[in-house]
């Protein structure tokens, strides 16, 4: 079974001050990211660069990106061509040279990377009522989504990317009451 290597950097300077800490943030990546990549039938290795940060880098890395101005709870920057019609398919890297989708170092496939805010991490759970590690993970599916090619732009592309929200979170037993 093929296994996400989640390459973790934290950019702010409060990690001490986030409620999780960082093993249970990389196993809960780690679990998520892995059932997002079985669902989805990839039969490949990968690795997945997972950043936490504060409101002033979020926003700096989304203005200069995408051109808003304002903190984010999460951006996705994927690495493969993937869209809502081609979601997870792997065989797009038959036509691609491998030096432009794998690691060097470890040989695994680059999906992308993920940028998480922590203090939306913190208001959304509580805005939402439920745990900090539920929000972190539903942030992190909706993220790894969209590094497979899910988007939320189009009413059916939204109602497709939540239901596989749902499917991810669920089979994992990390409901809203958590």
């Amino acid at each position: 079974m093929p296994k996400a290597i989640i390459i973790f950097e934290d950019m702010s300077k409060e990690l001490s001050e986030f409620p999780l800490g960082e093993d249970e943030m990389m196993s809960t990546a780690e679990a998520v990211i892995n059932k997002a990549l079985e669902i989805h039938d990839c039969e490949d290795d990968c690795q997945v660069d997972l950043y936490l940060t504060d409101d002033e880098n979020i926003r700096e890395i989304n203005r200069d990106n995408r051109n808003i101005d304002k903190v984010t709870d999460v951006l996705s920057f994927p690495n493969l061509p993937f869209t809502p019609d081609t979601v997870a398919d792997f065989s797009l890297l038959d036509e691609m040279s491998e030096a432009d989708y794998t690691d060097p170092e470890s040989g695994k496939i680059m999906l992308g990377e993920i940028v998480i805010c922590k203090s939306k991490v913190i208001s959304q759970a509580t805005d939402y009522g439920h745990s900090v590690k539920r929000e972190f993970a539903f942030l992190t599916a909706h993220s790894i989504l969209h590094l497979l090619g899910y988007d939320h732009m189009e009413d059916d592309d939204r109602a497709v990317m939540e239901e596989k929200q749902r499917e991810i979170l669920d089979s994992l037993g990390i409901t809203r009451q958590d």
